[in-house]
């Protein structure tokens, strides 16, 4: 997506204000939502490769600059923002690159005011953070099953965007992601976790309970992006019925939105290894691991 594309030319518009969409109803052309071929694990991969060397590109950048970038990812439960993440992070460092799920609030965060828990978690120099779901947890899962009021959850959408002009005015470069899912897929993929040993732990008595408030989910979607889809802090849609291909296309939207350059390195020769000046291999009954496979 090219830089600056979909801005509105109507200066005397604030910049706290949610943007409007055009009489289309959009303001880019909306990505075809047909079902496709999914993509090979093959085709994958060698997609994949170059991109993880950019972030790699990104990161050293990132350090060397000084640079705070957090990424905030939401979508519905199914909709692919943990695989996401993981592939965004699986080949940079986790001490630049920090992932940030925080659990339920205790009762002394909930005493708090609502945003205070992740102020903390917010970039410092060097550093980029991804929150996997965020401080919109107060627009989505709790508005929708109760776990606030509705006033609250309606003061919070007129303050954030006050909240994340602050957070971009400190220097931060705040990107953010709505993962948009089918339905069908969202079933298909909730089903396959019942199944799977691997993903049970995915599937929680809440999940089960958001299920079947698909359309209240919508609605608070929707209020949500109009309170908060700003022109310093928009929102960035993915249609992620692929899980590959979202996750492909959403690394290659995030370089694009960080002016990263790539910071040369000196050439690396390793060097030559000292001599055993007499060392021998002590005679001792290391417990080794049983070699099964």
């Amino acid at each position: 997506m090219a830089k600056g594309k979909g801005k509105r030319k109507d200066k005397d518009r604030t910049d706290t204000e949610p943007r409007e969409p055009d009489a289309a109803g959009s303001r880019e052309e909306k990505p075809d939502q047909q079902p496709r071929e999914r993509m090979s694990e093959k085709a994958y991969q060698k997609e994949l490769f170059p991109l993880h060397v950019e972030l790699v590109k990104l990161q050293q950048w990132v350090q060397a600059s000084g640079t705070k970038v957090c990424v905030v990812f939401e979508g519905r439960d199914g909709a692919g923002k943990g695989g996401t993440i993981k592939a965004i992070t699986e080949r940079v460092s986790p001490r630049v690159f920090r992932v940030i799920a925080l659990p339920a609030p205790t009762d002394r965060e909930k005493s708090q005011m609502y945003v205070q828990r992740y102020l903390p978690h917010l970039p410092a120099a060097g550093e980029i953070v991804i929150f996997d779901r965020s401080w919109y947890n107060r627009a989505g899962v709790e508005r929708v099953m109760g776990f606030c009021t509705e006033t609250q959850a309606e003061e919070f959408l007129r303050a954030v965007p006050l909240v994340e002009r602050a957070i971009v005015h400190s220097g931060i470069i705040l990107v953010k992601y709505w993962l948009e899912v089918s339905q069908e897929e969202q079933t298909r993929r909730l089903e396959g976790r019942i199944q799977d040993g691997r993903k049970v732990w995915k599937l929680t008595d809440m999940d089960l309970r958001s299920y079947s408030r698909w359309y209240e989910y919508s609605r608070a979607r929707d209020a949500m992006f109009a309170a908060s889809d700003t022109e310093y802090a928009p929102w960035h849609v993915a249609n992620s019925n692929d899980k590959r291909r979202a996750r492909l296309n959403i690394i290659t939207h995030l370089l694009a939105q960080i002016p990263y350059k790539e910071i040369e390195r000196k050439p690396v020769k390793l060097p030559a290894r000292q001599k055993a000046g007499g060392y021998r291999e002590p005679d001792y009954q290391y417990r080794y691991v049983e070699e099964r496979y």
